[in-house]
C-alpha cells in the first residue's frame, strides 16, 4: 500500500527549464479536409502553432474536445512506440488519425526515439499480452521437460534458456505477476518499468485505473523522470494530475486551445465547488 507520507512532491517547484525534447506541433497544410474528420474537429480546425515550453504539457477539455485526437497524432506523427498495440506503429486504431499525423510539423530541440504513447484503454490489452506470454513460457518449459526426458540437466538448460530467461526478465521488470495486482498497482509497476531517462511520453488520461493517492504516486514518477531529461504530454480530467508542478496547461474547450492557469480552469473550479457543498449540486439530480 502507498502511503501519502512517502509521497514528496514540492509543490511550487518549477519544472520548467528542463529538457524539452518536442519545442512545438504545427499544421501543414490548416485549410486542407476541414470537413473531414479529424480535421473538423474543432480544436485541430484552430490550431495554432502550439508550443511546448515546459517538461510537462497537460491538455484539459472535456470528451470530444480534440486533446486526445491531437495526442494519437502526436504519437503517430512522431512513429512512437504505443503501449499494448501488437501492431506496432501501424495500429489500425489510429488509422483514422494518419492523415492529421501527415499534415503536422514537429519541431524538436532533440529528438528522441525513447518513450511510449499509452492510452488508457489499451494497458489491459497490455496486460493480458504480458500473460499471454508468460503462459506460452510456462508451456515451453513443459514441452522441454517432457521432450528432453532422460537427457542430461546440461542439454535440459540450454533448451530452456530463452524461456527461462524470458521468465526471469518478466520477473525483473513486472514482479512476481502483474495481473494479480489491483489495476493501480498494476499501472504504476507498468510506468516505473517502463519510463527511461531522456524519452518523450505521450499518456491519455492515464488517472482511468488510478485512486487519488496513486495519481500522487503518478506525479512524484514523473517529477523524477523529467529531473533525468524525460518529457511528458498528458492528457486528463484530473484536477490532481493537472496540478502537476511546473505543468504548462492548455484548454480545449476554447478554440484555438489556450494556455490557462490552474486555478482559472472550469475543471479545478467544478471540485472545489462540489467538493465544499456536494448537497448543493446533488439536490438537483
Amino acid at each position: 500500500m502507498v502511503n501519502v507520507d512517502d509521497i514528496t512532491i514540492p509543490f511550487y517547484e518549477n519544472v520548467q527549464g528542463a529538457m524539452i525534447h518536442l519545442r512545438e506541433v504545427q499544421i501543414k497544410l490548416p485549410g486542407r479536409f476541414q470537413d473531414e474528420y479529424p480535421f473538423n474537429v474543432s480544436a485541430i480546425k484552430s490550431l495554432n502553432p502550439l508550443p511546448f515550453e515546459s517538461a510537462v504539457t497537460i491538455f484539459v477539455g472535456e470528451n470530444g474536445s480534440g486533446k486526445s485526437t491531437l495526442l494519437e497524432a502526436l504519437a503517430t506523427a512522431a512513429g512512437m512506440v504505443i503501449v499494448g498495440s501488437t501492431a506496432g506503429d501501424r495500429d489500425p486504431s489510429l488509422d483514422a488519425i494518419r492523415p492529421l499525423a501527415q499534415q503536422l510539423k514537429l519541431v524538436w530541440n532533440k529528438k528522441t526515439r525513447r518513450g511510449f504513447f499509452l492510452r488508457a484503454e489499451d494497458f489491459f490489452g497490455y496486460v493480458k499480452s504480458l500473460r499471454a506470454l508468460h503462459n506460452d513460457m510456462l508451456d515451453e518449459l513443459d514441452r522441454i521437460e517432457r521432450e528432453y526426458e532422460g537427457r542430461s540437466d546440461y542439454v535440459k538448460a540450454l533448451a530452456s534458456q530463452p524461456a527461462t530467461g524470458s521468465l526471469a526478465g518478466m520477473k525483473q521488470r513486472y514482479g512476481d505477476d502483474l495481473d494479480a495486482n489491483s489495476h493501480g498497482e498494476s499501472f504504476l509497476t507498468l510506468f516505473q518499468s517502463r519510463f527511461v531517462p531522456g524519452g518523450l511520453y505521450i499518456l491519455d488520461e492515464p488517472e482511468a485505473a488510478l485512486s487519488p493517492l496513486r495519481q500522487l504516486s503518478l506525479i512524484a514518477l514523473i517529477k523524477g523522470m523529467v529531473a533525468q531529461e524525460a518529457q511528458f504530454i498528458i492528457a486528463t480530467h484530473s484536477p490532481i494530475l493537472m496540478a502537476c508542478p511546473g505543468a504548462i496547461l492548455y484548454d480545449f474547450d476554447r478554440q484555438p486551445p489556450v494556455r490557462v492557469a490552474y486555478d482559472d480552469l472550469e475543471h479545478v473550479k467544478l471540485y472545489r465547488d462540489f467538493l465544499e457543498d456536494p448537497e448543493a449540486f446533488l439536490r438537483h439530480l
